[in-house]
């Protein structure tokens, strides 16, 4: 998993909630992590890695797990928009966007890492109202892609319901995610 995704979600809990939780956070599982704890944004590890920081934050704060991935997500989504605005050119609404994730967005991505093992996701667009999106990883991030694409919503300023189903074999390496405009 690209280290960019581990430095951001440090920059998330020191904003969210303190700098004084996520020094807690990482003394707490940093001999636990086979990095150390020690992230660089270009770096890869391991995405066990980010479960036990997330596992130790629920711990912590008693905020759900699944909660506090999709806040990631959103978290992550601004600041995506911030760190490559390129990306976001000519996409004047979420849905326009959101389809070019796999054709444009992880084409990019893999020139920027080529190494990046990127979840897949696969649009349907059944009406001008509808966007399904089916999603497809090696980890159990289907929480994390509900946070991104809620994020993306709020980035385009929508009125947009987002149901995402997940079925439980799965364990969170699938889902579909099925948004209305309202």
């Amino acid at each position: 998993m690209l280290g960019v995704v581990f430095s951001e979600f440090m920059e998330m809990v020191e904003e969210e909630f303190s700098p004084d939780v996520a020094d807690r956070v990482m003394e707490q599982v940093e001999d636990m992590l086979p990095s150390g704890g020690a992230y660089t944004a270009v770096g890869e590890y391991h995405h066990s890695e980010i479960l036990t920081l997330i596992g130790q934050l629920s711990a912590d704060t008693g905020v759900p797990v699944e909660d506090l991935v999709e806040k990631f997500g959103r978290y992550l989504f601004a600041r995506f928009a911030v760190l490559y605005p390129e990306f976001f050119q000519g996409a004047d609404d979420a849905f326009t966007f959101l389809g070019t994730i796999e054709d444009y967005i992880h084409r990019e991505v893999r020139k920027l890492y080529p190494h990046a093992e990127l979840p897949s996701f696969d649009c349907d667009r059944p009406s001008d109202a509808v966007l399904i999106m089916h999603y497809e990883s090696k980890r159990p991030f289907a929480p994390l892609a509900h946070g991104l694409i809620h994020g993306c919503i709020d980035h385009f300023g929508q009125e947009i319901v987002v149901h995402m189903d997940m079925p439980e074999e799965k364990a969170g390496s699938a889902a579909t995610f099925t948004l209305r405009r309202t």
